[in-house]
């Protein structure tokens, strides 16, 4: 969860992680080179994407071990497990999504020392 620009600055403070109400902050920018980790009012919006994506591979994944490890498998059965396994991966997929769709938009350029600052 490093600067997609630089690879040295956080995009995250550290000791949020699983903090319930801070999970979500984040650096307005990155400490090392300056690029803003917001480029547009919104931008994130499409980080729901990613994370719709992931959690649809967690939900295939649940069903996929539940079918094997388990004879009858009932909905309340899968319902709990998904949402007990999604809740507690949920700052996981969270931060993994935004740093997923801002690595799309923000190109490596070099070290931090290399690099002109924004």
């Amino acid at each position: 969860m490093k600067c997609p620009r630089c690879n040295e600055g956080d995009l995250f403070p550290p000791g949020t992680f699983y903090s319930p109400s801070r999970f979500s902050e984040m650096y307005s920018a990155c400490p090392c080179c300056g690029q803003t980790y917001e480029p547009e009012p919104g931008f994130y919006y499409g980080a729901m994407y990613v994370s719709f994506a992931i959690s649809t591979a967690i939900f295939l994944g649940v069903l996929f071990v539940l079918y094997f490890l388990v004879d009858e498998i009932t909905f309340t059965m899968v319902l709990t497990s998904i949402l007990v396994i999604v809740i507690g991966l949920l700052p996981v997929t969270f931060r993994l999504s935004r740093s997923m769709w801002l690595n799309i938009f923000v190109h490596y350029e070099g070290p931090c020392n290399q690099i002109r600052k924004k």
